[in-house]
């Protein structure tokens, strides 16, 4: 039998692989795509900066991240006001079929995206809406609601019920509690749903593969294409831009998060 603290090694190795094993393909794209050479090599014999100088010189590449970007904007912007308010009725009401509507708004993540983008693909087709961008950030939302649901769902149940009827009692209407009261305490975790709905738009493929079209190509889009045609480092420099994008908006909610939990101390 192993005792306490041969377990606690073992755990310890075995989280340290898990780590390594996710952490290493990151490491190994970051650094390929730092490659002197005409094609993907690890370890580069050379480094260079010519990759990263191509994937920005290029206007096509240019033209997708900024598609990228919009929709994912449109689509963080729909997706949170949307799902503020879904979860605000979801933790403060008490209606009939509760768990039926909870269970309908988060059914994308159980439905493959494969299914999700033939459907609305279809619907766009019959209505003139491929390539159109706000109809893009739209299905994108579709995606992104059920994060943005659980993470506000999480906030809004850290807000007291009590605070709001208070407020109410020294004559503030509902509509001022809702911007006095809920929207301050629940906005920490508004930015950390919209960063995150902002994310899952951003890295959506297999919806923009049906509905980019040509004008609209996104960054996921452009990368899926210029593999089919050919496999070079600027590959890598753009997933490294795709990561570098990842951990900047990982961090911005790791910040909010600590200042939100101060706040929360000190008021204690």
């Amino acid at each position: 039998m192993m005792g306490p603290v041969m377990r606690a090694t073992l755990l310890k190795a075995l989280v340290a692989l898990l780590c390594f094993g996710l952490v290493a393909p990151i490491v190994i794209v970051a650094i390929a795509s730092f490659s002197g050479d005409g094609y993907l090599k690890f370890p580069p014999e050379t480094l260079s900066m010519q990759w990263y100088a191509r994937f920005l010189g290029d206007h096509r590449w240019r033209a997708a991240i900024m598609n990228s970007v919009l929709i994912g904007l449109m689509a963080s912007v729909f997706s949170t006001v949307i799902g503020f308010l879904a979860a605000y009725a979801l933790v403060r009401g008490n209606f009939r079929f509760k768990a039926a509507i909870t269970s309908l708004l988060l059914m994308p993540v159980i439905v493959p995206h494969i299914i999700t983008a033939v459907a609305v693909y279809f619907l766009s087709a019959k209505m003139g809406l491929v390539g159109v961008k706000p109809w893009i950030s739209v299905a994108h939302s579709v995606v992104a609601l059920p994060v943005v649901l659980v993470i506000l769902q999480s906030a809004l149940k850290t807000v007291d019920p009590a605070l709001e009827r208070a407020a109410m009692v020294c004559g503030c209407s509902r509509f001022g509690v809702f911007r006095r009261v809920v929207l301050p305490i629940a906005l920490p975790g508004m930015v950390s749903a919209a960063l995150f709905s902002f994310l899952t738009s951003f890295d959506e493929l297999v919806i923009s593969l049906f509905l980019a079209g040509i004008r609209s190509e996104t960054l996921p889009v452009r990368i899926w294409n210029s593999l089919l045609l050919e496999v070079e480092p600027t590959i890598a420099a753009v997933s490294t831009l795709l990561i570098a994008v990842t951990t900047l908006a990982l961090a911005i909610d790791g910040v909010i998060r600590k200042l939100k939990g101060g706040q929360m101390a000190a008021l204690k």
